[in-house]
């Protein structure tokens, strides 16, 4: 009997994967059962089992495998000296991020953002993602200080900010993009560094003298 080869041992798992999250995208991790997997991805139980043991491992490897890929990215960006400045280094890695999965489709529209969105209420039944989320994220937010270190060390960076209070910040505007995305529709990455490029722009001390009066 011949083996399988690797590769086609992982075309699978990322078939599996991949038919998961839009099941995900559509009804919400709670709503979805195995056998809505099954169907998305036309295989039979034995052959979904062989890889993973439910549901939950399957949420857990969908985000997982997403925060690695950020995380890596960032990552990338510390052994650059100094690294990208921040628009272009959010724009860069939400980009590829994206263009992993944009074959990821509901409807005709980019699947992940609302895969995203599911994710946070689910947390608050199930520990175990919730566990996998708060590595993750706390991954990200590490490197992403770090960076904001190379950033002050190179005098781009006022040095008077707690490094993790940036890496927070620019979380929470790349979750809030995607949430938009899930709202109102598929936008560039360029919006968000367009957008980031502007505030950056900003001199520190930009409140006009009649409106500190006023205050």
């Amino acid at each position: 009997m011949a083996r399988v080869s690797q590769e086609h041992l992982d075309a699978r798992r990322r078939q599996i994967l991949d038919g998961a999250a839009v099941c995900f995208a559509r009804n919400g991790f709670h709503a979805t059962s195995m056998q809505d997997v099954l169907k998305e991805v036309g295989l039979s139980a034995g052959a979904v089992y062989r890889y993973f043991s439910g549901k939950e491992e399957l949420i857990a490897a969908i985000v997982s495998e997403v925060l690695g890929s950020v995380r890596a990215a960032f990552e990338d960006a510390l052994r650059q000296s100094p690294p990208p400045p921040p628009d272009e280094l959010v724009a860069a890695v939400l980009g590829t991020v994206l263009g992993a999965r944009e074959s990821l489709l509901l409807d005709g529209r980019p699947a992940f953002p609302r895969l995203v969105i599911q994710v946070w209420p689910e947390t608050l039944r199930n520990e175990e993602l919730a566990a996998v989320l708060r590595e993750g994220y706390g991954s990200v937010r590490a490197a992403w200080a770090k960076i904001v270190e190379d950033y002050q060390r190179a005098g781009m960076m006022r040095p008077d900010v707690e490094p993790d209070h940036v890496a927070r910040t620019m979380i929470a505007a790349v979750l809030g993009f995607i949430a938009q995305q899930s709202l109102f529709g598929p936008a560039p990455v360029e919006v968000l560094r367009d957008g980031l490029r502007a505030l950056m722009s900003m001199p520190g001390d930009h409140a006009p003298a009649e409106r500190s009066q006023l205050g």
